[in-house]
């Protein structure tokens, strides 16, 4: 497991087998797993400056091309429930308790 952080507020975990979790601030909203097919960020709109984090990282990690209207272009980046990522989360890191 790798823990990288590469700007103010942005973090990436990287585990083992290949599964990546991006973090705003403290929240993961958005990575990278075989599991759920490649590519994803959060359903949830938390604050402009997370949705920025979560654009910068998908145009740098996942190769997304955006247009003006901070559109993708690409359609390889799943939309996905919060929960969805707080449980890929879970079952990477079991809770002790």
């Amino acid at each position: 497991m790798k823990l990288k952080s590469f700007a103010t507020n942005r973090t990436l975990l990287t585990f083992d087998d290949g599964t990546e979790v991006f973090f705003s601030y403290e929240t993961p909203v958005a990575g990278y797993s075989k599991t759920l097919h490649g590519y994803f960020r959060t359903k949830s709109w938390y604050s402009s400056t997370t949705t920025r984090h979560i654009n910068k990282y998908l145009v740098d990690y996942a190769n997304v091309s955006m247009n003006n209207t901070d559109k993708f272009l690409d359609v390889n980046v799943h939309n996905v429930d919060q929960s969805v990522i707080n449980n890929l989360m879970s079952n990477q890191i079991p809770s002790r308790y």
